[in-house]
């Protein structure tokens, strides 16, 4: 069963508040290459979440990958717990990503060496996960089941797993309605492991298909790149359900979503954030997701991120805030 109300609010007043990045390595270009054990880079990412742990953040939403796990099983695993060790040296906890949706580089996933990122383009090497193929195909569904219900079995009782985070955007890439019964499957798969840490999707449509969102999350959870304005109703509006509230993908400079605009705002209103990216790496999420606005290699107003890959601040004011903001 969903969370109560009150069981969801004691769970958040229990934590701090969250304060977040979404990460991938920089020497990574998706997550597939994140998680293989052949490109599994513990050296930068320790020292790159020592940086986020230094300036206050204690949180990171991270993807997981289906075809790391069905592909290399027990490596899979040992890495994933290896990044949980990571992460809580660094005193920071996680929020996994099972699926996934968006697939910017307009492939399926793939093992093995991955492509390199193209010059101007915006996460030109994303793949979703399981993949449409994988997640259309009846057959796979069991074991779709074993990935979700193995990995939280496992951590279900892991202080250093804040939530479950099960399926990004779905719909996105044009699935609409296709993704309606793998999201639902994921709940209940996720339920029948009665984790202690709560369940979530997030909303990023602001269409119908939220409604099933909100019905199945323990807590809210959703994404907003918009000014501040729009933020503000979209705030509005959820606070009605009388859930915590995390927005778990947000920060874009040139739309005037920017940290000056908007950490105040999540701050005082006790809702936890997760900003898009943290270091500018092979991603290339430092670009405007308009390719047409790519005019330059290295554009004065990044889209997302906040370090560069030496780990020099795109911006010391935005970290003099984050600090302030954190109390660090």
């Amino acid at each position: 069963m969903v969370w109560s109300i009150e069981k969801a609010n004691d769970w958040y007043k229990s934590n701090a508040w969250i304060l977040g990045f979404n990460y991938v390595p920089s020497t990574a270009v998706n997550s597939t290459e994140m998680w293989q054990s052949e490109s599994f880079d513990v050296k930068t990412m320790d020292k790159e979440l020592a940086a986020a742990s230094l300036i206050g953040y204690n949180s990171c939403r991270v993807f997981l990958q289906y075809i790391v796990w069905q592909h290399e099983g027990e490596k899979f695993t040992n890495n994933f717990e290896r990044f949980l060790t990571i992460c809580k040296n660094n005193k920071l906890n996680v929020l996994p990503i099972f699926f996934d949706d968006c697939a910017f580089s307009g492939r399926e996933p793939y093992l093995g060496k991955q492509d390199d990122p193209k010059p101007g383009i915006h996460n030109s090497g994303w793949t979703a996960s399981p993949g449409f193929t994988i997640a259309d195909d009846a057959f796979c569904q069991e074991n779709l089941k074993l990935y979700v219900q193995s990995i939280i079995n496992k951590y279900k009782n892991d202080e250093r797993i804040l939530a479950w985070d099960l399926y990004n955007e779905p719909g996105n890439s044009n699935r609409e309605a296709k993704s309606h019964q793998l999201l639902r499957n994921a709940f209940t798969w996720a339920r029948e492991c009665s984790p202690s840490q709560p369940l979530t999707t997030g909303i990023w449509a602001y269409k119908d298909f939220d409604k099933i969102v909100l019905e199945l999350s323990d807590i809210i959870s959703f994404h907003d790149y918009t000014n501040i304005e729009i933020t503000k109703n979209r705030i509005a509006m959820l606070k009605k359900y009388e859930r915590p509230m995390i927005c778990t993908e947000w920060l874009h400079r040139p739309n005037d979503n920017t940290f000056n605009s908007h950490m105040p705002l999540y701050k005082s209103e006790n809702i936890g954030i997760y900003q898009w990216g943290l270091v500018n790496g092979k991603t290339q999420t430092y670009l405007n997701w308009d390719k047409e606005k790519n005019k330059e290699e290295m554009p004065k107003i990044w889209q997302h991120d906040i370090f560069t890959r030496d780990l020099k601040p795109y911006s010391e004011v935005e970290i003099k805030l984050i600090k302030k903001i954190s109390g660090s």
